[in-house]
Order: structure tokens, then C-alpha cells, then sequence
């Protein structure tokens, strides 16, 4: 069950000739909206749609956490800054590729990367946030890329795995661990999905599928099968 305060959001583009569906997090603080990833150019125009759904707008968003700096996560973020100002936050071992210092791990070193924007807080793991739906914390969760975080709710057992898990698979059941062919590190994408496991979870929402109705033991069941 997804908490008070948290809201799923789905957000569609156009991506390589084909639909690509995502699904951003907005959270309620007092501070203003915290928004968990943001995707592709063109995000701010359908993030405002999205955000407008749950009764809130792109001047309600105060800071983006990026679980990680692949460009279906961030590569909409420049667009964003221009509509609102915003506190940038992101895994230390994710700022460079946000911030330019590096090229993004999976794109061609020939290739154009989205804008660069500045990192304003970098975290480390552990830290917690404190929102309208109770703390939020930050899960060290990387293999899918160097810094990958989820964040979780302990006091209503919901995680957002940004792609640490995935809930568009094929077969009898969606629900799945990290795909392997967008993985570089997967041996140790598998230990971060055991490091999940270890965690009170009823409810997972992924980046790419959405919300799955899955906890613990079917994130264990997924380690147990990964690492074999």
C-alpha cells in the first residue's frame, strides 16, 4: 500500500521508436514536493501533468533526489531546474556523472550526454529524510550503476527501488530483480537486492513497471535465485 503523502507517479515518452513508461515518486514534506527521479528531456512538461493529477504543481517540487544518473532518471532534470529552483541530491559516487566530471557509465564516450547540473548534496547512505509519510531513508543499493540508492519507508514497510528492482518482466510474474543487459555490475546488483531482503518491506515501486504488491520474501526469493 502506497503511504499518505507518497505518490506514484506515470510519466510517458517517446524513446528510441518505441513508448518508454516511468514512474517518478512525489513526496510530501514541509518543505515542499521531494520528486525521486524525473526522466527523459521533456520532463517538466509531463511531470506538471502528472504532479497536477495529485493536486500539485512543478513550483510544489523543492528538491529531486536521483536514485541514479542514467538519463531516463535525470536527463530531464536541466529542463526542470529552469521551471523552479532546486536542491539536486544523489549518491557521491553518482554526482560526477551528473555533474559533468564524467560521462554517464552507459553511454558511448562519443556520444552527447544531457546537460550537466550541479549536485547540491551528496549522500553517502543511512541519511534520513523526513517527510509527510514518516522518515525516508537512503538504501545503499548500487551494481545497476556505481551509486545506485532506494529509499524506504520503515514506519509503512514501502520501498521506492528505483531500478534496483524492476516490475515489467515478462513471464508469470513481473516482479523481478535488475535486468541484466542495463547491469555493469551485476554480482553486485544481486548483493544489493539481498541487502533489500533484509528490510520490513510489504510494498515495492519500481521505476519501470510501478507499484508491485511484493516485500521481503519475494525480494529474498529474487536474491536466492540471482546469486545461484
Amino acid at each position: 500500500m502506497t503511504p499518505e503523502g507518497v505518490h506514484t507517479l506515470t510519466v510517458e515518452f517517446e524513446f528510441g521508436g518505441h513508448e518508454l513508461t516511468i514512474h517518478p515518486t512525489a513526496v510530501e514534506t514541509d518543505h515542499g514536493l521531494v520528486l525521486l527521479d524525473v526522466g527523459l528531456p521533456g520532463a517538466a512538461d509531463q511531470l506538471r501533468d502528472a504532479l497536477a493529477d495529485v493536486g500539485f504543481d512543478l513550483v510544489d517540487v523543492s528538491m529531486v533526489v536521483l536514485t541514479h544518473h542514467d538519463g531516463d532518471h535525470a536527463a530531464g532534470l536541466p529542463e526542470l531546474e529552469r521551471e523552479t529552483p532546486l536542491i539536486v541530491a544523489t549518491h557521491r559516487d553518482e554526482a560526477p556523472y551528473v555533474d559533468g566530471r564524467r560521462q554517464p557509465v552507459k553511454a558511448d564516450p562519443d556520444d552527447e550526454r544531457f546537460p550537466p547540473v550541479t549536485v547540491d548534496l551528496e549522500l553517502t547512505g543511512g541519511e534520513t529524510f523526513h517527510t509527510d509519510a514518516g522518515p525516508m531513508r537512503v538504501v545503499e543499493t548500487p551494481g545497476h550503476s556505481p551509486g545506485h540508492v532506494s529509499l524506504y519507508f520503515p514506519d509503512h514497510r514501502f520501498l521506492v527501488a528505483g531500478d534496483a528492482m524492476t516490475n515489467d518482466n515478462e513471464g508469470a510474474d513481473s516482479f523481478g530483480g535488475p535486468k541484466p543487459q542495463f547491469t555493469p555490475e551485476l554480482d553486485e546488483a544481486v548483493e544489493s537486492v539481498g541487502r533489500l531482503a533484509e528490510l520490513a518491506i510489504e510494498t515495492t515501486h519500481c521505476y519501470h513497471g510501478g507499484t508491485a504488491d511484493a516485500g521481503t520474501d519475494a525480494i529474498a526469493g529474487i536474491y536466492e535465485e540471482q546469486r545461484s
